[in-house]
């Protein structure tokens, strides 16, 4: 691919309107050292230097597609929690589309927690509902992708 070619694709992203759909989840990243061994268990103590809270999963996809320049939509289910409330407002900052995001009071928020010390992750962390979506919030998810509005994301014309 010639350079004029990227630099036009890149151009032209902003002409791009994506719906994004998945799991949509927080990665955490604590980073700090480990230099002594726990006395209650044969464990390593991580003493924590710095702490980085990202989007993960979908949310990453989404991210991507922002800094391209793309117009992005997301469809997905969160919990009514702290860390729905976090994603919610990280999207918002991007100005991505939220409308097809649905708040499931009786789930949780995935968050993926990544220990690492000494350049090496040490354990990670998962909290996450593993139940399927309720009926419920299926028929919401379906309903959001086969409206009218999906068919008018997808009448742009295909970048060549």
């Amino acid at each position: 691919m010639e350079r004029k070619d990227l630099e036009s694709l890149f151009t032209r992203a902003r002409e791009i309107k994506a719906l994004v759909i998945g799991d949509l989840m927080l990665d955490e990243y604590l980073w700090g050292k480990a230099e002594r061994i726990s006395p209650e268990a044969p464990v390593q103590v991580v003493d924590i230097t710095r702490e980085d809270l990202r989007l993960g999963g979908a949310g990453n996809v989404v991210n991507n597609l922002v800094a391209l320049g793309c117009q992005v939509a997301v469809c997905s289910v969160i919990g009514g929690d702290e860390n729905g409330t976090h994603l919610r407002h990280a999207f918002t900052g991007k100005g991505v589309d939220l409308a097809g995001v649905f708040e499931d009071p009786l789930r949780r928020t995935s968050k993926k927690t990544r220990v690492i010390a000494a350049n090496q992750q040490i354990v990670r962390i998962d909290r996450e509902s593993k139940d399927e979506i309720s009926p419920e919030f299926q028929e919401k998810l379906i309903g959001f992708i086969t409206a009218e509005r999906l068919a008018s994301m997808l009448s742009l014309s295909p970048i060549t």
